[in-house]
């Protein structure tokens, strides 16, 4: 039904269990609800440390605990205004289709509560293993307070199984009462979803220092826009000689009355090679907005709605203040407002807890993945397109401590089109553990999550991330890039102890893409915008997505060498590192690059398809692939140089071959 309801578990026959428990399911499914507590283990409201509402008006709110040694989730739903019932339950991406639901419902007499899930045409059916677990029911002041309970998998094919990462969980609100469960139309009712992640990891709190100190980093009574989705930048300073303090935990500030509207929020810090930063209260995508703003893009704090407070391990600390760090932070909040409401007034943001005695490690943040470039691209009209960025052991031998680091959270991003994002952790070519995995991961829903446990990495260890992507309502490709219809693949690891690595990343070899647009030109009748002055995004844009050339990109990505980018945080690179000069600057499009674009329009000239000219990321305007380098790349290449598969690595080349994936990473020499 789903992907995740598909992993192997150990469980009876499903045609003995479905003949053992008809009876039952015909009988005690249909509970009849007397809006008086049930018997059974009914847990305390004190008991349920998360909490969500579900839906925009907050007449929805969700709670939960998790009982790891029971493998199951305690929930706990106040609904403020009950009608005829409601339905609440998850599916893969929040669809009402395909999935798994626990219902509430009402005949105008009774009420009844029950396991359903939904056909692909949104078809409701009774479940005949019942798996939400009805504790009990009581009303209150507020509302009904309906407890239940669900094990993380079932073992029933019908039902989701619940695990780490992202769940999208929906909700529907009955206006009539319904004679039968079948008779409930999925489509005509007033519904939504919510993302969360339901298995919080049973982290114990560490213990704070008597010197803690907080600041609120919170919006000056914003009044919310009325339109579904704004950012809202706002900039804050730090005292004048504010001196190196540690931040040891965060937690939000939400304005009473708009938790639902207050999506996700995040605090940077500003770039320290500025003296000085333009002050500025508006939304972050408004042409007032002073480009300064865009160099203050450190993560200090990042909260997501459902996330409780965030805190560093007792040995380590975030720094912030003294010497070379800026005065300077951003605070950014994402309102979410779907029902237009107007005049909201806000000042939600972010409370710091520091300290001034410092712990015995800087805490650190590197960046894991794939370079934002047009190199790595996703064709349009696919499901489940996979790209991997490489961290290797040549980076992590030389830039890390003999002791290792000690990664404690992390947080995933990707722009629309990425599904689902996983970073493992390799030694000596073996996958050792996940790193962090979420593989119903949405681009809407980020935060930087605590892991259940610490990652330990050692010099020669390798990081490989891998996000999956879709483009199925594309039809155009997407390239790799800052821009949001553009992509990215990262996973932003806190580590301890702080080193000078901050970003360990890889995309293909640019060469090896040449050859790539070559091949499939000569197969596609010379179709595609191929003159030295076209950018990369633009052949990727003029290729006939065909069967051929799609399979052949994968096998690209699969097997030709990478570039790899090990790079220290004043932005040099370590010195095995593969450095890049202007033939590959030119090679960039201009949209990677906010601010300096001259565009990218494909035009015909004399015979020739040309492009605006782009402008060079680190200076003035230059020809995109306008070279000799790269005109001889493109009059030399055959057919035959794209086989890479067959391609053996030649003694003292400078090629290695990962034993992992059949990769073969190549080394610049010199």
């Amino acid at each position: 039904m789903q992907n995740s309801r598909n992993k192997p578990c150990s469980c009876p026959s499903l045609k003995l269990r479905e003949v053992a428990s008809m009876y039952f399911t015909m009988v005690a499914a249909f509970l009849v609800i007397l809006v008086v507590a049930l018997q059974g283990s009914v847990p305390r409201g004190s008991d349920f440390p998360y909490k969500v509402p579900l839906d925009p008006q907050g007449l929805l709110e969700l709670s939960w605990n998790v009982s790891y040694p029971e493998q199951a989730v305690n929930f706990q739903l106040l609904i403020r205004d009950l009608r005829f019932g409601l339905l609440f339950g998850m599916s893969d991406r929040g669809e009402f289709e395909n999935a798994d639901l626990a219902v509430l419902w009402s005949d105008g007499h009774n009420s009844y509560f029950g396991d359903a899930w939904s056909d692909a045409k949104g078809q409701l059916h009774m479940d005949s293993q019942q798996d939400y677990q009805l504790l009990g029911a009581r009303r209150a002041p507020e509302g009904l307070y309906l407890l239940f309970r669900r094990a993380f998998s079932t073992c029933d094919p019908k039902d989701y199984v619940i695990e780490d990462g992202t769940v999208h969980l929906i909700y529907g609100i009955l206006e009539k009462p319904v004679h039968s469960l079948q008779a409930i139309n999925v489509s005509a009712l007033h519904g939504g979803l919510q993302r969360v992640q339901l298995l919080k990891p049973n982290i114990s709190i560490p213990q704070l220092p008597r010197d803690m100190k907080t600041m609120e980093i919170t919006a000056p009574d914003v009044v919310i826009p009325s339109q579904e989705t704004t950012y809202w930048c706002y900039m804050a300073e730090l005292p004048e000689g504010f001196p190196k303090h540690h931040i040891i935990m965060y937690e939000p500030v939400v304005t009473a009355g708009n938790e639902a509207l207050v999506h996700h929020m995040e605090v940077f810090q500003c770039a320290a090679e500025f003296d000085s930063f333009p002050h500025y209260n508006g939304p972050c995508d408004s042409k007032m907005k002073p480009d300064r703003l865009n160099y203050c893009r450190h993560v200090l704090a990042a909260w997501a709605m459902g996330a409780q407070a965030f805190y560093y391990p007792e040995e380590a600390g975030l720094a912030f203040g003294g010497p070379g760090s800026s005065r300077y932070l951003r605070l950014e909040i994402h309102y979410h407002n779907p029902l237009v409401f107007k005049g909201r007034r806000d000042s939600s943001g972010i409370r710091l807890y520091y300290t001034a005695t410092l712990r015995p490690f800087d805490a650190g943040i590197m960046e894991l993945g794939l370079v934002y470039t047009p190199v790595m691209a996703i064709p349009p009209g696919e499901d489940n397109f996979i790209l991997t960025g490489y961290c290797t052991d040549k980076c992590t031998q030389l830039a890390l401590p003999a002791a290792g680091i000690r990664i404690f959270a992390s947080q995933l991003h990707t722009h629309l089109a990425g599904r689902k994002v996983v970073t493992v952790l390799s030694r000596d070519g073996r996958e050792q553990q996940v790193v962090n995995a979420d593989r119903h991961y949405s681009p809407h829903f980020q935060e930087i999550r605590m892991l259940k446990e610490v990652v330990a990495v050692f010099p020669g260890d390798e990081l490989i991330t891998t996000c999956t992507y879709n483009t199925e309502d594309r039809s155009r490709a997407t390239v790799g890039g800052f821009g949001i219809l553009e992509e990215m693949c990262v996973n932003y690891v806190h580590y301890y102890p702080q080193t000078q690595l901050e970003l360990c990343k890889s995309a293909v070899d640019p060469g090896y893409l040449h050859r790539y647009f070559n091949l499939v030109n000569r197969f596609n009748d010379e179709e595609i915008c191929m003159c030295p002055q076209v950018s990369v995004p633009q052949q990727f844009y003029s290729i006939p997505w065909n069967t051929f050339n799609r399979d052949v990109l994968k096998s690209l990505y699969s097997f030709a060498p990478i570039s790899m980018h090990c790079n220290k945080s004043s932005a040099v690179r370590f010195p095995f590192s593969d450095p890049k000069t202007d033939d590959f600057w030119k090679e960039m499009s201009a949209v990677n690059y906010p601010g300096k674009s001259q565009g990218n329009t494909c035009e015909w000239q004399w015979g020739q398809c040309c492009p605006q000219v782009p402008l060079h990321p680190q200076g003035p305007a230059i020809n995109s692939l306008c070279s000799d380098f790269h005109s001889r790349a493109l009059k030399t290449t055959t057919v035959e140089t794209l086989h890479m598969p067959l391609i053996s690595p030649k003694a003292g080349s400078g090629f290695r071959m990962y034993q992992q994936g059949r990769r073969c990473s190549r080394w610049a020499q010199g």
